[in-house]
């Protein structure tokens, strides 16, 4: 008699990997969870009173060929992390605080203990983004994936008042563009660091080249920062205008998306650290400067848009909070489609 089991599929190991998460996503319940792991749908109630008029704010991401690093170094704990912070990150960007994630893990057959390290991730970043684990489905699909492999991929819905919505649409000639940064790569452009680092200079993950002060396991899988709360305490001092979230195709690509057509954003190199990761892609791999601009975050991990009036206390704020943030730029006028430019 053949058995689901025998197919590929293991029943009894996915009872037990969710008992096994159950207590890491108890850890980001918030109060206004009504139902959440083990049911068919995770039921999530907004706060009577607290909104005026609230906007619902929902973002998806995955994590992308970063997996591939976690797999070569068999270390699954950071990229859960990765994945709640491309999609929180993102509903950020509009004002939102993120209320609740969901996940989807799928694989050729599920491995409870590397599986369990990623959703302790996952629960991790919740946590550092002050939302719910709410819920999430593991799919075991044989022959789909190579075994010891899976993809991940996230769902955030968050809530803003109406009236608090940022949409870049005040932003001026003379704002002040602050920096903050990045973690690193975060999770862009692997497919090019990959390339450079392990397919072409075939370096070993467990070596720290020269330029990196740590293994090149650490740099790859050191995860996305999660912005959420700095920039939640941000907003609530002054008066955010806009908010860029960057991510793949860098600075000139997502900078813009929160700027009003006729306005450009002028940038200065020299404002801000860049971790030694970018260098050394660049310096290994030939890449251009254009080109690891337009493919990375080099150092910034979200940019905001501010009143000069208010760029000083919103840079105490963020340094007192112990972000390095800086003021890394400035709004001048344009033509036609919203630019960023980053000088030298």
């Amino acid at each position: 008699m053949t058995t689901y089991k025998q197919s590929g599929v293991d029943i009894e190991a996915g009872d037990a990997f969710v008992e096994r998460i159950k207590p890491y996503a108890a850890r980001t319940v918030r109060p206004e969870v009504v139902a959440g792991v083990g049911g068919f749908g995770g039921l999530f109630a907004l706060p009577p009173g607290k909104y005026r008029e609230p906007v619902l704010v929902s973002g998806t991401d995955g994590v992308g060929t970063k997996l591939k690093v976690a797999f070569l170094a068999g270390r699954h704990d950071t990229v859960g992390i990765d994945l709640v912070a491309m999609s929180v990150n993102d509903i950020l960007t509009s004002g939102a605080e993120p209320l609740f994630f969901l996940d989807y893990f799928a694989t050729s057959r599920l491995e409870v203990d590397a599986a369990s390290e990623v959703v302790k991730g996952i629960a991790l970043g919740c946590e550092q983004a002050g939302c719910t684990l709410l819920g999430g489905e593991t799919a075991e699909m044989p022959g789909f994936y190579s075994r010891g492999e899976y993809d991940l991929a996230g769902f955030c819905v968050g809530v803003v008042e109406r009236s608090e919505i940022i949409d870049g649409r005040t932003v001026k000639p003379g704002d002040v563009l602050i920096g903050l940064p990045s973690s690193g790569l975060h999770s862009n452009g692997y497919s090019l660091a990959r390339k450079v680092l392990l397919e072409d200079r075939k370096l070993a993950l467990k070596e720290t080249p020269e330029g990196l002060d740590r293994p090149l396991a650490d740099a790859l899988l050191e995860p996305t920062r999660i912005y959420v709360k700095d920039a939640l305490a941000l907003m609530k001092a002054v008066k955010v205008k806009g908010m860029a979230h960057i991510t793949g195709s860098g600075i000139p690509g997502n900078l813009p998306r929160c700027l009003p057509d006729g306005t450009r954003a002028v940038l200065s190199e020299k404002t801000w650290a860049r971790p030694p990761i970018f260098d050394l892609i660049a310096r290994l791999g030939g890449v251009s400067r254009e080109e690891m601009f337009s493919t990375f975050n080099m150092g910034l991990g979200l940019i905001v848009v501010v009143a000069k009036e208010d760029a000083a206390q919103a840079l105490s704020l963020l340094n007192g909070r112990g972000v390095k943030a800086t003021e890394v730029g400035r709004v001048e006028q344009g033509q036609g489609e919203a630019t960023a430019v980053i000088e030298p």
